[in-house]
């Protein structure tokens, strides 16, 4: 879904490894910066099919995983960060699921989803102060949505609320994108990342630019890259537990053996 200029905000002064490490961004005529992720979305809507057909060998393959792993007889699915509404229907209908909830707060995007779609306007960190008794048998939070979410404690919230709305078999399939991904950053920009957070560890270290080209014009706001470990402690104190992790390529989809080798889909249960 977005390209990176995967500098940490501390490593501004090192404008070499700046200039190596800024991924597929051209010269545009118009940039937007967003402070806020949900103007950026706002901003982009009319394009997100756009960008989503830019990526869909790696957006299929992570659904083709979800397909494969969807619980028997699950008859709700809640997207968090859901678009344009395709992907949660898509996996859905081929998963024989009828209840659809879409949590999105980009009001733009909305009007981009399928009519009739029930919708939740809410951000992720803020889903869990919204009244509900209602479980769902899958909940997905797909393409990086969790790396738009600031800040440890609000990806934290966010994952905590999501396993409380966990049915007691329910599974959340979690797609994030990895900050040790040789394929997509390079050898020696991700060495240079590891040695960093080595000797400088810090949460914010995964702090970048999430850009977009559409056109003419450039669109960027807050993201945020992950490594393993974090999204482990994070899941611990959610209340989640690991079922399984799969690396999918994000160049061609292909699922491979290394995690170095691709982005990391999640496939966590409720451990309360």
């Amino acid at each position: 879904m977005t390209r990176h200029s995967p500098v940490p905000a501390d490593m501004g002064d090192l404008e070499l490894v700046q200039a190596t490490w800024r991924l597929e961004l051209g010269e545009v005529g118009d940039i937007g910066q967003f402070d806020d992720p949900v103007l950026a979305y706002d901003r982009l809507a009319h394009s997100y099919a756009e960008l989503a057909h830019r990526r869909e060998g790696y957006l299929i393959a992570v659904e083709r995983e979800i397909l494969e792993r969807v619980p028997a007889n699950s008859k709700s699915l809640l997207d968090i960060g859901a678009g344009d509404g395709n992907r949660a229907f898509r996996i859905a209908s081929q998963a024989g699921i009828r209840r659809i909830v879409l949590v999105e707060p980009s009001e733009k995007m909305i009007g981009q989803t399928p009519n009739g779609a029930e919708i939740w306007r809410t951000r992720a960190e803020e889903l869990g102060g919204r009244p509900s008794d209602e479980k769902f048998d899958v909940i997905t939070c797909l393409w990086n949505v969790l790396g738009h979410v600031r800040g440890m404690a609000h990806r934290s919230r966010a994952l905590g609320a999501a396993q409380n709305l966990l049915s007691d078999e329910g599974k959340l399939f979690l797609d994030v994108t990895h900050r040790y991904n040789v394929g997509s950053y390079g050898l020696v920009p991700t060495a240079v990342r590891f040695l960093y957070d080595s000797f400088a560890p810090s949460h914010a270290n995964g702090d970048v630019v999430a850009s977009w080209d559409i056109g003419e014009s450039c669109i960027s706001t807050y993201g945020h890259v992950f490594t393993h470990r974090e999204i482990m402690h994070l899941a611990l104190a959610s209340g989640l537990k690991l079922g399984e992790r799969v690396v999918i390529d994000y160049q061609d989809g292909q699922v491979r053996a290394s995690a170095f080798q691709g982005n990391l889909l999640y496939v966590f249960r409720s451990h309360l």
